[in-house]
């Protein structure tokens, strides 16, 4: 999906995007995103606030490398996981609540 004028408006960037791409768990088939993976099955993970390069499936609670479904490289895997704990650590303050349940 390209970043359209609204959303760039709004402070949507393409590393935003990255985290909401569908992703298929390689055990029980079903998608989800790394967001979701993150906010809703991470949550509680001591690994989750230290940049952890492994998805987790909201369903099922496998766990797989970043690698498996949107980066290419050991950067780019390191990248989004360390963009992915800036988010949910500014929406955790946000709200009060601290790193880990």
């Amino acid at each position: 999906m390209p970043l359209t004028p609204e959303l760039q408006r709004a402070g949507v960037t393409p590393q935003l995007m990255k985290t909401t791409k569908r992703i298929k768990c390689p055990r029980c088939g079903k998608e989800f995103s790394l967001f979701q993976s993150r906010a809703i099955a991470c949550v509680g993970c001591p690994k989750s606030t230290t940049n952890c390069r492994l998805a987790r499936c909201v369903y099922c609670d496998t766990e797989f490398p970043l690698q498996e479904f949107n980066v290419k490289t050991k950067e780019q895997e390191a990248f989004v996981a360390s963009y992915m704990n800036d988010i949910l650590a500014n929406y955790r303050n946000s709200v009060g609540k601290t790193k880990n349940r």
